[in-house]
């Protein structure tokens, strides 16, 4: 229970951590070496000298001795119930693009909530404080990785309610098949049938939905405006009698999802879906102009003047930079010699504006964000300013998905006021390179101003 105003004006911190570089990310907050927390928020920021101020006799003060502290770190597209069944296996492996599946389902309620619990310890152990599982519902029930339907929601529910959480939750419903079709009829039927009460948001939060409008293109699967290298083409996995159909289809879905006031996540990787999206989000705003945080997933092929649209329209982007790393070579086999060149365009991303958030997708990739980092920078190529580039990489972890939740009004950053979701590395990132930070520890990590994750005493999940 958070205390009483008059109280916390005089109440002693709860935790201080002090002697390192404290980087908030915050709007003209700067740095500090020194941060206080009190019921779960950060009460104070500064030096060393200010913040031992806040210190009572119960004070648990930490000694960074020179370590470094980052706002909690928020993936906006990690499957966790599906991670916590499959790792440390992942689908890419150690190979260039995706293999086969593992066969390990989640028979029952029992198994899913372990899952989500193993998950979560796992995630801890990362610095991630907040995670977006996009896409739970009824089009998986009969799934048959068990990781997906109505009764995983259930599980978060439960475990909110309990108290179990090590991270927050940002939820999108899913009223189709993962990575398959889905049909306007039932997607209507879902919304209009759409729970997304939780005992306390902040922890759990059905923000939305998600479409799955196309596949990928390294399978050649991305809906695009020119055909494949071999004179392929793909079509849209909504439902239709043809192509002129099912991209009506997607877009009163995507209407009809803004008009229920929900956020909509769409899975679209080929310029001809995400042009077929933003039109409809076009239209939905014209209709009713409610900023939602529609946000793209993947977008592999989005173009310059598809990202000048999505600035314009308050679209954000979802992607992974470590999977144009690896299928370089399938995307130049699959649309033509040099084709990979021009997607994921990481750098007009941000030149442009939108609000880019670095996500795993795990367990496609791995849940490491420091790898993503160090693709990201990789993908863009040499940079005039690297510390500039890596803080900026970094708040597409941390400030940009809050955004995202809409939720930076109370964490993403940290500030007096904010939420105490943090994390504490071995070294200072803003002093490296970004493909070093692979390498650099996840020393300790504080959610809601409680210590989950402490590497000198909590063995490293398997």
């Amino acid at each position: 229970m958070r205390r009483a105003d008059g109280d916390a004006r005089n109440a002693s911190a709860d935790l201080i951590l002090r002697g390192g570089a404290v980087h908030s990310l915050a709007p003209g907050g700067g740095d500090a070496t020194a941060l206080a927390v009190r019921d779960g928020l950060v009460c104070a920021l500064g030096d060393d000298r200010e913040v031992m101020a806040h210190a009572g006799s119960a004070t648990q003060v930490v000694d960074l001795a020179g370590r470094a502290v980052l706002p909690g770190i928020n993936d906006a597209h990690l499957h966790a119930t599906w991670l916590g069944a499959m790792w440390p296996t992942t689908l890419f492996g150690d190979e260039a693009g995706p293999g086969p599946v593992p066969h390990r389902p989640l028979l029952d309620d029992a198994q899913r909530r372990e899952a989500i619990l193993r998950a979560g310890a796992l995630a801890a152990s990362l610095g991630i404080t907040s995670y977006t599982e996009p896409g739970l519902g009824p089009g998986e029930d009969h799934g048959e990785s068990g990781a997906f339907g109505t009764s995983v929601a259930l599980q978060y529910r439960a475990l909110a309610a309990e108290g179990l959480l090590k991270a927050r939750v940002t939820a999108l419903w899913l009223y189709g098949e993962l990575d398959g079709p889905s049909d306007l009829e039932h997607f209507l039927a879902g919304l209009a049938a759409l729970d997304s009460s939780t005992s306390d948001p902040r922890w759990l939060r059905f923000a939305g939905v998600k479409i799955f409008a196309d596949g990928i293109p390294p399978m050649r699967s991305a809906y695009t405006h020119h055909c494949y290298a071999d004179g392929a083409s793909a079509t849209l996995l909504v439902d239709g009698t043809d192509d002129a159909d099912r991209e009506a289809n997607l877009a009163r879905m995507i209407i009809a999802a803004h008009r229920a006031g929900q956020q909509v996540g769409v899975h679209a990787t080929g310029d001809r879906t995400i042009d077929i999206t933003l039109d409809a989000i076009e239209r939905a705003r014209a209709d009713h102009d409610a900023d939602l945080g529609h946000y793209i997933i993947h977008g592999d092929l989005v173009t310059r003047p598809q990202l000048r649209r999505m600035a314009a329209l308050g679209v954000g982007l979802d992607t992974q930079p470590e999977i144009a790393l690896r299928t370089r070579s399938l995307v130049d086999d699959a649309l033509g010699p040099g084709s990979a060149a021009a997607a994921w365009p990481l750098q007009a991303v941000l030149d442009e504006e939108v609000s880019l958030c670095l996500t795993s997708d795990a367990p496609v990739l791995s849940p490491d964000w420091r790898r993503q980092i160090a693709a990201a920078d990789a993908w863009m190529g040499p940079a005039a300013d690297p510390r500039a580039r890596t803080e900026r990489l970094l708040r597409c972890y941390t400030v940009e998905p809050a955004r995202q939740d809409h939720a930076a009004d109370w964490k993403g950053t940290l500030a007096p006021g904010m939420v105490a979701d943090l994390c504490v590395l071995e070294a200072d990132p803003l002093a490296l390179v970004p493909a070093e930070l692979p390498d650099v520890a996840v020393d300790l990590t504080v959610v809601d101003g409680r210590i989950v994750h402490d590497r000198a005493t909590t063995p490293e999940p398997v």
